[in-house]
């Protein structure tokens, strides 16, 4: 990742389809290009969030953080 994180999400305990529909509504108030830090439960939660984000358009990278927590690091793609 190269850039300045613009927005943190701690969605850990938040279920699907919630956790996506914030992560999207989140990265529409950001600029494009600019990064969103999402912190979820691993699985499902992590698998269905990058997925719809990526078909959306977005770069996502991810990091695992504990067991049963990842990041993810969201290039808004405008």
């Amino acid at each position: 990742m190269s850039g300045v994180v613009a927005e943190e999400l701690d969605l850990r305990g938040t279920p699907c389809p919630l956790n996506f529909i914030r992560s999207k509504l989140a990265l529409e108030k950001l600029e494009p290009g600019a990064w969103l830090q999402v912190d979820l439960d691993s699985g499902e939660p992590e698998e269905m969030v990058a997925r719809g984000l990526r078909e959306a358009g977005h770069r996502v990278e991810l990091e695992p953080l504990a067991v049963g927590v990842v990041r993810l690091l969201i290039r808004n793609g405008g």
